[in-house]
């Protein structure tokens, strides 16, 4: 569903405007491979804090909490 939405926005930008949707189309790669260091980073800092969280909550599971 989301495939045929973004490809209806497209189809609308390139009858609105076809210089913006072609460069669009070109540039959607370059941004997609800029954008791979950043999730990385954000997959590194999301299992640090959940590490960080354990951590933290270590002695509450072994006393018996939650």
């Amino acid at each position: 569903m989301r495939l045929l939405l973004t490809f209806l926005l497209w189809t609308l930008l390139l009858v609105l405007c076809w210089p913006l949707a072609l460069a669009v189309l070109i540039l959607w790669p370059f941004l997609y491979l800029l954008s791979i260091p950043f999730r990385i980073v954000g997959v590194v800092v999301e299992a640090m804090l959940a590490l960080v969280r354990s951590l933290l909550l270590l002695p509450a599971r072994l006393l018996g909490g939650r």
